[in-house]
C-alpha cells in the first residue's frame, strides 16, 4: 500500500508543509497569526574553501538569484 503523498509524487518535507499550511489556514485569526510567525524560517549557508568558510548567504535570496540567472541565461 503506497501513501497519498508519495502516491501523489511529493516528497514527505513537501505533504508536511502542504499539510501544515492548511491548518494554520483554518485557525481563528489570533491563533492563525501566532502560528503563521512560527512556521516562517530564514535558512542561511556558507560555502567552505581550502578549509575556510565563506560568507553566510540567505538561502531564499540564492535560489532567487539562481532562477534569475538561469531564466536569463535561457534566453540568449
Amino acid at each position: 500500500m503506497a501513501f497519498a503523498w508519495k502516491a501523489a509524487g511529493i516528497t514527505y518535507n513537501r505533504y508536511l508543509a502542504v499539510a501544515s499550511r492548511a491548518v494554520r489556514r483554518s485557525l481563528k485569526e489570533d491563533k492563525r497569526l501566532q502560528a503563521e510567525r512560527r512556521g516562517e524560517m530564514d535558512l542561511r549557508f556558507a560555502k567552505w574553501e581550502s578549509g575556510r568558510q565563506g560568507e553566510n548567504k540567505s538561502l531564499a535570496s540564492a535560489n532567487e538569484a539562481a532562477m534569475a540567472e538561469a531564466a536569463s541565461g535561457g534566453q540568449q
